[in-house]
């Protein structure tokens, strides 16, 4: 009975959380005034890293990582997603959905601001 009740719960927790980060992926892509494929992709990838499990701490449990190993495995994974998390915040296609650009202005922004990035990333 107990083992019933104890999967029960964690059930009901799990489901709680993926409506959680599927509301959270739905906020996040409204405040970044996404639409069509733009958001469909938002959409997707946020989803996909909510399930795989998101923070660092989170996926040194799952492997069960203790120790020195956890340590080190949390250092290079939040080191490895701070140059992710800052080219997704400064994408061009966010600020140019931002901007409400379309068609050929929309082309030639996106040409710039990928060429700009290029030039600043050496």
């Amino acid at each position: 009975m107990r083992n019933l009740l104890i999967a029960a719960v964690t059930a009901l927790f799990a489901a709680n959380m993926a409506f959680a980060s599927d509301a959270g992926c739905e906020a996040k892509a409204a405040e970044k005034k996404l639409a069509g494929a733009a958001k469909t992709s938002f959409m997707k990838k946020c989803e996909a890293d909510a399930k795989a499990g998101g923070s660092c701490e989170a996926q040194a449990a799952e492997k069960k990582l203790a120790g020195a190993a956890k340590a080190s495995f949390v250092k290079k994974c939040e080191a490895d997603a701070k140059p992710a998390a800052k080219a997704a915040d400064s994408g061009c296609e966010a600020k140019a959905a931002e901007k409400k650009l379309a068609g050929a202005a929309k082309t030639s922004f996106m040409k710039k601001c990928e060429a700009d990035a290029k030039a600043a990333a050496k």
